[in-house]
């Protein structure tokens, strides 16, 4: 027959048979469709309508630039689908763990700026433990010898210019900013340490501790409200807890730098030329130092405070970081004044933060490092040098427990558990003293609650009581606040280096470590009902928790 031969069926059927060959089906279209060959005429009438449609679908992909999608799962291969997931995933977990690996970093950039305002709190210590070795070759040199009184002033001084220095760090650090405040702050304690050891008189004496005690005043407030607003959240309390590691380290450094004081009667000059040098190194090195980003939004410096961010918290954290400065500053664009800390808010936080220290001070602290030496005394040490090491050790230990504690136990369970300790401590110590056990145990009791008091003080009373009145200031009165919560460190330390001596004498030293202990229980009662967590939360968090009417979880 002449033409084209009839193509010849595939597959009969009841059904209408197809008279038109196949042309358009893939190779491979039983595999991406999962249909068994030979068709029916149903099957590629379905086929027909799907080819189109799916390259249709193609080009329209290729117009938007949009990735195609399979029209069934069954187009990827179980086997290649399940290798593709494989792989996704473990660049998810890459990427996971790069984050985490990027986070668990974050302290890096800001701690050489915490560790040079940490700096201020080394010269604390420091100037602690400069006069109590060689205060009897001072008096010597200087004419008060046997003197009682002037040698308690020549101490006590100190004191009185650390209350008035920590009135005028809070306008200073408001006006001028931070950093700014540490490098003025710094020129009383230079001036202070070289009077000291040059003069001839007891007034140059006098006069160089007032003005050490002065510079010792600005910084205690300072430190912690500098480190606190630079810090990130995450890594707060254990930045904050440097303060503590810097102050025991100047004990130490004293207590060792004093060793040839022993043999010398005029090494206490040399000594107090030594406490020059790092307020000197602070007057420098704070000229590289940061200043606090909430600090200059405070004061509308906005693109400063942004790059400051961005340097120490890294650039992810901006956008948040100045959403939550700007919903803080809103409304808020003079300075605060003094009587704003009569507000309820602000009144809160100031009574807080001064109740805080003054259970600090009134839980013994002082009264068991003075009695510390002729504790070891008893015991069979005789080196008071070696005794304060001893000591400062305990305290060294406490507070770098501290640092790794501060952002996983919190702060609050840190401060309760301190004074927990201390009470147990307070118990041990009067139990030594009043129970009928053999010498040697009794002496064994008295220098483990020593030191264990020494030790859970550091944990928590120490270091807790600076970093978390800070954190529940608000930006425009924390220095204020913290002002005069340091005001009433000051003046509870005072009297009790004033009255502790009396009151052991009038009701005996275990009546007094009684008390101390008792105290200590109450501190306990106080953070369990006035303080609440603030590990993990933002200053601004914090400020908007302590708004009113505003629930807080105390955990």
């Amino acid at each position: 027959m002449g033409g084209l031969a009839k193509p010849v069926s595939v597959w009969k059927t009841p059904m209408a048979m197809t008279t038109r060959p196949i042309h358009f089906l893939p190779q491979n279209a039983h595999q991406m469709l999962s249909l068994p060959l030979p068709f029916n005429t149903c099957q590629i009438q379905l086929l027909k309508e799907q080819v189109p449609r799916r390259r249709m679908v193609l080009r329209r992909a290729k117009l938007t630039e949009e990735p195609s999608i399979p029209s069934t799962p069954a187009a990827v291969p179980p086997d290649l689908q399940k290798h593709s997931e494989e792989a996704m995933d473990g660049k998810a977990d890459q990427t996971v763990e790069q984050g985490s690996s990027s986070k668990d970093r974050d302290w890096v950039p800001v701690l050489p700026h915490v560790l040079t305002a940490a700096m201020a709190n080394f010269l604390f210590g420091y100037h602690i433990g400069v006069v109590n070795g060689p205060l009897g070759s001072i008096a010597h040199d200087l004419g008060f010898d046997g003197d009682a009184i002037m040698e308690g002033f020549v101490v006590s001084i100190f004191l009185i210019g650390a209350f008035l220095g920590s009135l005028s760090g809070g306008i200073l650090a408001d006006k001028v900013g931070r950093r700014r405040t540490f490098q003025l702050d710094m020129l009383p304690m230079i001036l202070g340490a070289a009077l000291s050891a040059s003069t001839q008189t007891v007034g140059g004496m006098l006069l160089g501790r007032f003005l050490v005690g002065l510079g010792i005043g600005v910084n205690t407030a300072l430190v912690p409200l500098y480190i606190s607003e630079v810090a990130p959240t995450k890594y707060r309390g254990a930045l904050g807890s440097i303060c503590q590691v810097g102050t025991c380290v100047g004990i130490i450094a004293a207590l060792v730098i004093g060793i040839p004081a022993e043999t010398d009667p005029h090494w206490w000059r040399t000594m107090f030329w030594f406490g020059t040098i790092p307020a000197a190194y602070l007057v420098v090195a704070m000229q590289f130092t940061a200043e606090s980003p909430r600090w200059l939004a405070k004061v509308g410096r906005w693109e400063e405070a942004q790059n400051v961010i961005k340097s120490l918290w890294g650039r992810f954290e901006v956008e948040k970081a100045l959403e939550e400065l700007r919903n803080a500053e809103k409304g808020q664009q003079d300075d605060a004044s003094w009587a704003e800390l009569l507000l309820e808010r602000n009144f809160k936080v100031a009574v807080i933060g001064g109740a805080l220290f003054m259970l600090q001070q009134f839980a013994g602290i002082n009264g068991v490092l003075y009695f510390s030496s002729l504790t070891f005394q008893d015991a069979g040490i005789t080196n008071s040098t070696t005794a304060s090491a001893v000591v400062g050790v305990a305290n060294l230990v406490g507070a770098l427990a501290a640092l790794s504690l501060m952002d996983t136990q919190g702060r609050r369970k840190l401060l309760m558990g301190s004074y927990s300790g201390m009470a147990i401590s307070m118990l041990t110590l009067v139990l030594a003293l009043e129970m009928p056990f053999p010498e040697q145990f009794s002496h064994f009791l008295s220098i483990t609650g020593t030191l264990m008091y020494v030790f859970t003080f550091a944990l928590g009373a120490g270091p807790v009581t600076a970093l978390i009145t800070a954190e529940l200031c608000n930006t425009r009165i924390r220095a204020k606040a913290m002002a005069v919560a340091l005001c009433v460190h000051w003046v509870c330390n005072f009297g009790i280096g004033l009255f502790f001596l009396e009151l052991v004498e009038h009701f005996g030293l275990p009546a007094v470590y009684t008390s101390f202990g008792a105290i200590c229980l109450l501190s306990v009662a106080f953070a369990n009902s006035f303080i609440f967590e603030t590990k993990g939360k933002s200053l601004e968090e914090i400020d908007m928790l302590l708004k009113p009417q505003t629930p807080i979880n105390k955990e």
